[in-house]
């Protein structure tokens, strides 16, 4: 069994504000891409990494992020699609695993995933079929339609979802495939395992484990890193940001 990760990075920089892709925004001196690739390819446990990207930036990671920084598991970088499910569909299609295989599915502007629970993922795959990371919700939630609260849902039963998503690969490929033929868009990968019956387990991530979309973002990024600098007095070049 061979462990591969797909990283999407196809989003873009409206939100930010910024004038590039948010993947390659700087923290601590290097693309936010640069520290999620780093969490992965420094760990024992992941054989391939395959980056999803826009056709046209292709170039431009190959030489800023995966030559510049030396990463040595990258195998491929794949033009992505219209939508990310279309990004993360042809990644599975060229990636060239095996149907026992695993593949992790994870954000590339989410740096902050615990390096130390990526074996934790690569286990729970591997004993259920399928398993997302998440924390339990903080807030309360509401159901809203036209403005009005039309339910309160149980808090102690929502999680929020994260990435890494990680499945054993014949799984999460023949609902990706099943998913395209019949039209059908979910809200994240397991949303498609879970549609075909399979069941999904739930692991605990991390609060830290945010997703860069946002001035907001950075700057709790950029906080978290400082936190980093005064407990170890610097930010390795080689350890990821998760390992903290």
């Amino acid at each position: 069994m061979s462990v591969t990760v797909l990283i999407p990075a196809a989003g873009m920089g409206a939100r930010m504000g910024a004038s590039v892709n948010k993947q390659y925004l700087l923290l601590a001196d290097r693309p936010v891409l640069a520290h999620t690739l780093g969490l992965f390819d420094h760990h024992p446990s992941i054989d391939h990494i395959f980056i999803v990207s826009p056709e046209e930036e292709i170039d431009y990671c190959r030489a800023e992020v995966v030559e510049r920084f030396g990463f040595t598991k990258i195998r491929d970088l794949i033009p992505g699609g219209a939508e990310r499910q279309d990004s993360v569909y042809n990644g599975l299609s060229a990636c060239a695993a095996s149907n026992s295989d695993i593949v992790l599915i994870h954000d590339g502007v989410r740096p902050f995933f615990p390096y130390h629970r990526i074996k934790d993922v690569v286990t729970a795959a591997g004993l259920n079929g399928a398993c997302v990371v998440g924390v339990p919700v903080k807030d309360t939630i509401k159901e809203v339609a036209e403005g009005l609260i039309r339910n309160t849902p149980d808090r102690r039963r929502l999680w929020q979802a994260q990435t890494p998503q990680a499945f054993v690969f014949g799984l999460i490929r023949d609902a990706h495939e099943r998913a395209r033929q019949e039209g059908f868009r979910g809200t994240d990968d397991a949303s498609l395992v879970e549609r075909n019956g399979h069941p999904v387990a739930m692991i605990e991530g991390s609060y830290r484990n945010i997703k860069i979309t946002t001035p907001e973002d950075l700057i709790l990024a950029e906080a978290f890193i400082r936190m980093q600098i005064e407990n170890e007095g610097h930010v390795s070049d080689t350890a990821p940001l998760g390992g903290f």
